[in-house]
């Protein structure tokens, strides 16, 4: 996970190069080799996240610098001087360039083998000539394609499984200590993180969930799923999509904020890696709750840590940051400074604008400002065991609320389970004897 670019940038504006493209140099899937070397194009100055205009056949393109296919969204054209390459590539990702832009047309013959020859009216070699557009103009971009993760445990020995998970607390100004955690989905076993996430969930007493990722058939669908401490808790599953500003995913994001507000409990916010749709979800409930923007930054940007490796002070932080969090949080509150807007004022006209009332804004906070109050403890049931107690269940009730009552935590709701042989997914039953063994 570490990145460098290969190519310096340059104060000044390095000259145009000249090049062909020969028919012969066009590869099996359409990518145009150039006669111009990689070695010639950063010794010319050009660097990586530049953007330059490439004429040819009377076309003029104005593509990114880059140093893999990846570099660019697929469809995208771009330039690349990849270090496995000897030459520049003109090409497509997923694409074909010689096919696209009219150079040259394929033939699969008999033994698959594939033959390239020049479009009627081409003659080649086809003459490029390749100008400055902007220097680092793609930059930003870029840096952000250089992002990769792994699903491997063994491949993250710095971190903790809690890291490795992308699970933590939300320890923001405001916020109640032990009460809001975020995370990689604990169901979802695609990124390599679920059981560890599973785990921690489990570490942490954690009893109501906001699943922005999937909807209720696809969590039960998943391998395992009944056998996990996801199984126990409540859960609301949204199946979001990723573009904020949509309507219907503000709907959906309304109703799992309300369902925040109708629950009290130790919370949890995922989607699947728990980075976009998450860090926009938390950081929407820290400002809330009075957190400052760096506080929104820093618990964001840990997200990066966890999976590419990226600490305050590269580049790369500053990118991400303003790319993503920055620009979802002024879209989504109307303002281009953060550091002095009101942020907890921000995030209540949100809410509300996409349909929670004062009261339940209200609830929301006072949930997540602290554990719920306990409930009364009941009268023991007679027939007390020697150092415990016996509780009668009535409805409404489970095993965190009867642990919250008796210990004033519900994080204890395993050893009313264990005394009585109680098994996920934990149901009890109205009229049951719960044994409360003493701790």
């Amino acid at each position: 996970m570490i990145f460098a670019l290969a190519f310096p940038a340059s104060a000044d504006a390095p000259a145009s190069l000249n090049a062909t493209a020969d028919v012969k140099d066009i590869q099996k899937y359409g990518n145009v080799g150039l006669s111009l070397t990689c070695d010639e194009l950063k010794a010319a100055g050009y660097a990586y996240g530049d953007v330059v205009t490439v004429q040819f056949l009377s076309q003029s393109l104005d593509l990114p610098v880059c140093s893999n296919y990846s570099d660019v969204d697929s469809g995208t054209p771009g330039l690349f001087a990849r270090e496995k390459d000897t030459c520049v590539l003109l090409a497509i990702n997923t694409g074909d360039f010689a096919t696209t832009y009219g150079i040259a047309t394929k033939t699969t013959n008999e033994d698959k083998s594939v033959t390239w020859n020049y479009n009627e009216g081409v003659d080649g070699p086809v003459a490029v000539t390749i100008s400055m557009k902007e220097p680092g103009g793609y930059r930003d971009q870029y840096l952000m394609h250089q992002l990769s993760y792994t699903t491997e445990r063994a491949d993250y020995p710095q971190l903790t499984d809690e890291q490795f998970a992308n699970f933590r607390a939300v320890e923001t100004t405001g916020m109640g200590k032990g009460v809001l955690y975020r995370t990689s989905s604990p169901v979802n076993p695609e990124n390599g993180r679920s059981a560890y996430a599973d785990a921690a969930m489990r570490k942490a007493g954690v009893t109501v969930v906001m699943n922005l990722a999937e909807n209720e058939e696809s969590v039960k669908n998943y391998a395992g799923y009944a056998d996990t401490y996801y199984a126990t808790t409540k859960y609301i599953a949204l199946n979001m999509g990723v573009d904020f500003t949509a309507a219907d995913f503000q709907a959906k994001l309304a109703d799992g904020l309300r369902f925040f507000a109708e629950n009290p409990g130790v919370y949890a916010v995922h989607c699947t890696v728990g980075k976009d749709r998450a860090g926009f979800v938390c950081a929407l409930l820290e400002a809330l709750m009075g957190a400052s923007f760096d506080e929104l930054a820093a618990d964001y940007m840990a997200t990066f840590f966890n999976y590419y490796g990226v600490v305050p002070g590269e580049e790369r932080y500053d990118v991400i940051l303003n790319s993503n969090l920055v620009k979802s949080l002024q879209r989504a509150f109307g303002v281009e400074d953060l550091r002095s807007a009101d942020l907890a004022a921000c995030a209540a006209a949100y809410m509300k604008g996409i349909g929670l009332s004062d009261a339940e804004i209200a609830a929301l906070k006072q949930n997540l400002s602290a554990a719920p109050a306990p409930a009364p403890t009941p009268e023991p049931v007679p027939g007390t065991p020697a150092g415990g107690t016996s509780y009668v269940v009535k409805a409404g009730d489970c095993l965190w609320n009867i642990a919250y009552r008796f210990y004033g935590t519900g994080r204890m709701f395993y050893a009313i389970a264990e005394a009585n042989g109680i098994k996920p997914p934990y149901t009890i039953y109205v009229g049951q004897v719960l044994v409360i063994p003493a701790l």
